[in-house]
């Protein structure tokens, strides 16, 4: 790719979650029978008129707030022509040339560098229906379920140089959907997903090479490996000075490769023009400030609070923002007992590497924050070692038991007492000779041993650091009886 340069840019749909769809009453529930949330206006039906749905204008003023996008007073929408059996109407109805948001963009971050990354625009639309095909019999099923329901687009400037940064840049707005509340992000239901346009040419070169789209990429990997496919693809028959066709491809997961769908569509192919059953929509300046006013704190903000307040490095906090219950999480624990670096330690280890061994997410974690920060404040004030910490905390994700009453139930307090310490040391120096004149001799990884017996002896209570330091100065010479004085 020394020799050529990749322009991409994505078109992004995300459903937004209203309880009733774009233009009707009909539901938007998932996983229901096929074809029973339909109505005369998802049908299409003749003297039927579409009637907009406001909480869907909202969230879609919302989404081009947090992207820096201008908001038009004015948007109109359009008739977007097309033919398949899901659409019953034999139309889409989009916005085309007023959409309700423009000239936006949001801040990437990939291998530690930030980059911007324009927004064309968001407008709204519907969804179209599903069609099943049957591998028992030819024929195809239509489930009219999913038509009409409120679809954000988001079209990227083509600002994207590499499949990593067209990752980064997909997850980047996944995150604030959900910080929002707009959308729940599950790219698997196909409530995210995403058209990739990409064009590969010579370095340097400032005109465009020939645009190909890669169609309805339904996670962030097939987004990255269709597009390395894709690039590759497209480089190797530059190389060998063979023609790009301007086409729609799809990408095939099982042989790792796109292939052709269908010669790429022109805007007036669609015979756009505006909806004469709908309005222009209008949206006053106070609307938006009001909009403005109910903000959430977004992902970006988040992040630089974290690093600010908390003192938390850029592989912590990206972590902890990147779903917005976590860093709510995270807030609460240190809010209780301020240990940020130990908290968010606890978090992005045992707390994660335990959800996910258990294929839990935040959303049903059984350690409340109030818990694990009363965890690390047991640690903290060396009532319990690091290692007994973890037995503690396998029995707080079972029980959701706080950790003070685990450590009292099982007797696991830490032993701090020099005297009972010293205690043992000597008992074990004196059973020890062998190891104890080795140690003398120079064997300074001796300390081990004695460490390991010491704590075998104590189950794992006794307090580590004591425990090395009161060896290392009963290991020096002839064992003295101890006494308070000696403290």
């Amino acid at each position: 790719m020394e020799k050529y340069e990749a322009v991409i840019g994505l078109e992004v749909h995300a459903q937004l979650l209203t309880d009733s769809k774009i233009f009707a009453t009909s539901s938007t529930a998932a996983g229901k029978e096929p074809n029973t949330l339909t109505d005369p206006v998802t049908l299409g039906l003749p003297g039927c008129l579409p009637v907009l749905n406001k909480r869907a204008v909202d969230f879609a003023i919302k989404l081009g707030l947090a992207t820096n996008c201008e908001i038009q007073r004015v948007s109109v929408f359009a008739r977007k022509h097309y033919f398949y059996p899901d659409l019953p109407k034999g139309y889409q109805i989009s916005q085309y040339d007023k959409p309700l948001c423009t000239r936006g963009g949001i801040d990437i971050r990939v291998g530690g560098q930030k980059k911007h990354i324009g927004i064309t625009r968001i407008h709204l639309e519907e969804d179209a229906g599903k069609n099943i095909h049957s591998d028992a019999a030819a024929v195809s099923l239509v489930d009219l379920n999913r038509a009409g329901v409120p679809l954000v687009e988001i079209v990227s400037e083509p600002d994207m140089r590499t499949a990593q940064e067209a990752g980064a840049y997909m997850r980047q707005l996944r995150q604030i959907l959900r910080y929002l509340g707009i959308c729940d992000g599950n790219m698997e239901e196909g409530s995210l997903r995403c058209d990739a346009n990409v064009s590969v040419r010579p370095a340097g070169e400032a005109k465009l090479g020939t645009k190909v789209e890669i169609k309805n990429l339904n996670s962030f990997r097939f987004v990255e490996k269709a597009l390395d496919y894709e690039i590759s693809r497209q480089t190797a028959l530059l190389d060998q000075a063979k023609e790009i066709v301007q086409e729609t491809r799809l990408w095939d997961d099982q042989k790792g490769a796109t292939r052709s769908m269908r010669s790429k569509e022109y805007a007036e192919d669609y015979r756009y023009f505006p909806d004469p059953d709908l309005l222009p929509l209008v949206v006053g300046h106070d609307w938006v400030e009001k909009t403005r006013e109910g903000l959430p704190e977004l992902p970006h903000q988040v992040f630089l609070r974290f690093k600010q307040m908390y003192g938390l490095d850029d592989y912590y906090a990206e972590l902890l923002t990147e779903e917005k219950i976590t860093a709510h999480y995270y807030d609460q624990a240190v809010a209780i007992h301020h240990s940020p670096a130990s908290i968010a330690n606890w978090i992005t280890t045992e707390l994660f590497g335990r959800l996910n061994k258990e294929g839990l997410d935040m959303s049903r974690c059984p350690v409340s924050p109030e818990n694990l920060a009363a965890l690390v404040t047991l640690i903290d004030e060396d009532v319990i070692s690091g290692k007994i910490a973890k037995t503690v905390f396998d029995e707080m994700f079972q029980t959701g038991a706080s950790p003070k009453a685990i450590v009292e139930a099982r007797k696991l307090k830490q032993i701090s007492d020099p005297a009972v310490i010293i205690e043992l040391i000597d008992e074990i120096i004196k059973n020890n000779p062998k190891q104890v004149e080795e140690y003398r001799q120079g064997k300074t990884k001796m300390l081990g041993f004695f460490v390991g017996q010491v704590m075998k002896e104590t189950e794992g209570k006794a307090n580590p650091a004591l425990v090395n330091s009161l060896l290392e100065e009963r290991l020096k010479g002839p064992v003295a009886k101890y006494s308070p004085c000696c403290e």
